[in-house]
């Protein structure tokens, strides 16, 4: 405890200062105002209409396009979310398994993809109902912004504890446009990127193209990526808008380096296990999503707004596991294949009035998803499929009701609050029935979990430009189908015991400006959760999860950006967070975890500096950065753990115009000291592979061109 007090001082300097600076604050109140300032930024997340973030009683974040794509890749969502302070996105350089990003720890235990955050594109959901979801379908180089909503309201969206990710792509304005961009850098990476975009007769367009290929950083980690979004949005008469929504993602080189030892890690951080390439792990997948929303004023105070979707994907995966390694009962072989659908359709309905007491909004809903997943398993002979071990269909299905309402109670109080009712339903039909030999029982079965989330927050005003705010809310959690999939102790059949967490979230919090060109925001939160959803054991492909007990989360987020010249931007993100198991639990091996270990995946504490300076007379820019991340626990004994590091990057560019051609130029260079380190953990790897080794010093350049026809 006595190492912690350095650090809360500090915290309460900050609070102290914010607040002493009110009144000079609220001198430039004018100012900070206007329209190019901070104040101005407006977010959509956190309450489903467009707001002023200064406003709203929740720590919410926007990534703008320029940290999205000035001098970088645009290939990964870790290239820019560093900047959002609770949210960590490592660098594993595998693109086999998907981003993974963690918030306040929530999503932390995660192989492949992102858990525990709902992910959205233009408003139509990236996760599955079951809560799973993958980044990779974002199209960062035609995107407008991302917003990164964190905490209790976070609930409000559904099956998810630790936060709301939106990407949102720009609308095609203006004359058309076409650009074209390549990159290219160390370990045979390159980019190439095809954009057409404008307006015509009253039609909004964008369409996005591009194709990434890597021979990666480590052996066996080759991948390609061609990606595809398109965006129509046009108005149907003066009270009526609608927006179209397409999406292509195919990726079939896709392997897997999996992870490494301490020694292999030390030995060789770019090698590769002997059984990966055996069994020549990692796969290919594809999927294709389309949706339309509608949106319909019928009046000065009341909207409606309704949005379908629909699309497939196609997954098949390579696992390191040998031939007959496993019983028939007890294993899925090493080949997975998935073939999936899924649909939903979300309606709601927005009512603004002016009350005796003030301005009310209200907003009332319904959502329902579904998924099903069409799953075979065969035995690997060195990544050819052999005989059959799994066939099934994987059927998921939520019916939620919302609702949520903002009352503004006189200049100074803004009081937010909503409730969501939630019932999610998974369902396995099993067809592989084996009556003879070793023999395989019918497992067929389903299992329904529901829950009520409320959440309450307000904002009071103490000047223009200082608002507090707090909140308090419950978050739910289901399993996913993967976490369902294996039952302890070797028994066949799915685990339909696992039950969801469920979670308390308290956050308070100080946002600030100071003029036009700097904003502060300090937020101090708790999380206590139950039933936390755990890896009990993991060998051979069999991966069984249990409920562990009781954790907490408790940290704090300070985010600032200043402009403290007309050339010069700062930006800064912090996090602390102190993440543990608060009850000891015994594994269904026998193995005790004691309460006070910290949660596996999380680091104590993250900061993102960076430091960008633009010339517009000449059209030069450049930027240096700085990430830290203290040492992340590999396993929830806490037995080892990789360590903290601290890794520099830098970039600079030239733009220039001529007439209607645009053209810029950039060059950027990763970790430029060549620190080594683990990009990031694979929690609780049966084999003891936890860690993936992040690239040493690495460059890439790229040039693009813009034409305005």
């Amino acid at each position: 405890m006595a190492k912690q007090a350095p650090r809360a001082d500090a915290v309460g300097a900050i609070v102290l200062t914010l607040l002493a600076a009110a009144p000079l604050a609220s001198a430039q109140a004018a100012d900070a105002a206007a329209a190019s300032g901070p104040a101005a930024a407006v977010v959509i997340t956190a309450t489903r209409i467009e707001q002023r973030s200064f406003d709203l009683p929740v720590s919410i974040d926007i990534v703008d396009a320029d940290a999205m794509q000035n001098g970088q890749m645009m290939v990964n969502a870790s290239e820019s979310l560093a900047r959002v302070p609770g949210i960590v996105a490592p660098n594993q350089s595998r693109f086999s398994s998907d981003q993974q990003v963690s918030s306040r720890g929530f999503g932390a235990r995660s192989s492949f993809g992102v858990r525990g955050i709902r992910l959205y594109a233009d408003g139509i959901p990236q996760s599955m109902p079951d809560g799973q979801g993958q980044m990779g379908t974002f199209s960062l180089s035609s995107a407008s912004r991302m917003e990164v909503l964190r905490g209790p309201f976070s609930a409000l969206f559904g099956n998810s504890s630790g936060g709301v990710i939106q990407i949102f792509t720009r609308d095609g304005e203006g004359d058309p446009r076409i650009t074209a961009s390549a990159y290219g850098g160390d370990y045979g990476t390159w980019r190439a990127d095809v954009t057409a975009e404008g307006s015509q007769g009253g039609l909004g367009y964008i369409v996005d193209l591009s194709r990434f290929e890597s021979e990666g950083y480590r052996e066996h980690s080759a991948v390609r990526r061609d990606h595809a979004n398109a965006k129509l949005n046009w108005k149907l008469g003066e009270r009526t808008k609608a927006t179209l929504v397409l999406s292509s993602l195919d990726q079939p080189v896709n392997q897997d380096p999996q992870g490494l030892t301490r020694l292999q890690m030390e030995a060789d951080p770019r090698q590769t296990p002997a059984n990966s390439l055996t069994q020549s792990t990692g796969g290919n997948k594809a999927q294709t999503q389309g949706g339309l929303s509608i949106e319909h004023r019928l009046g000065a105070g009341d909207t409606l707004r309704g949005v379908v979707w629909t699309g497939v994907r196609q997954t098949l995966g390579r696992l390191s596991i040998p031939l007959n390694a496993a019983p028939v009962i007890k294993g899925s072989g090493g080949i997975s294949n998935i073939d999936r659908d899924f649909h939903g359709i979300d309606l709601r309905w927005t009512h603004q009035a002016d009350t005796p007491l003030g301005a009310l909004t209200l907003t009332v809903g319904l959502d329902s998803e579904a998924m099903k997943d069409v799953r075979t398993g065969y035995e690997s002979n060195g990544g050819t499929p052999g005989v059959l071990r799994r066939d099934e269909d994987n059927i998921v299905r939520n019916l939620d009701q919302y609702l949520q309402a903002e009352w503004k109670l006189g200049p100074d109080w803004i009081l937010s609050g909503g409730l969501r009712h939630s019932r999610v339903t998974f369902r396995n039909d099993d067809r592989y029935i084996r009556t003879t030999g070793v023999g395989n029982p019918d497992d067929s079965g389903g299992v329904a979990y529901s829950n009520t989330s409320p959440v309450l927050g307000v904002v009071y005003h103490l000047t223009p430009v200082l608002n507090l705010y707090a909140n308090a809310g419950k978050g739910f959690e289901t399993p996913s189908f993967i976490e369902l999939a294996y039952q302890a102790g070797g028994a066949s059949g799915l685990n339909f015991g696992l039950r969801p967490s469920t979670s308390r979230n308290f956050e308070a919090g100080v946002k600030a400006l100071v003029g036009r060109d700097a904003r502060i925001n300090l937020a101090l939160f708790e999380v206590r959760t139950e039933r936390e959803i755990v890896v009990d054991s993991a060998a051979l492909g069999r991966t069984v999860y249990a409920n562990a007990g009781r954790t907490r989360r408790t940290g704090l987020e300070l985010s600032i950006e200043a402009r403290p010249l007309p050339e010069l931007q700062a930006t800064l993100a912090y996090s602390l967070l102190d993440a543990r198991f608060t009850d000891s639990y015994l594994s269904s091996a026998g193995t005790t975890i004691q309460s006070g270990n910290r949660l596996p995946g999380t680091p104590r504490e993250t900061l993102f500096a960076e430091l960008a300076w633009r010339h517009r007379a000449s059209g030069f820019s450049t930027a240096i950065e700085a990430r830290t991340s203290s040492k992340v626990y590999v396993n929830d004994v806490n037995a080892d753990a990789a360590a903290g590091y601290t890794v520099v990057n830098w970039r600079a560019g030239f733009r220039q115009q001529f007439g209607r051609v645009e053209l810029s130029e950039f060059v950027r260079v990763e970790n430029v000291t060549d620190r080594r380190y683990v990009g990031g953990v694979l929690v609780n790897d049966a084999n003891g592979r936890y860690f993936a080794p992040a690239p040493g010093r690495s460059a890439i350049a790229g040039i693009s061109a813009s034409i305005e026809l």
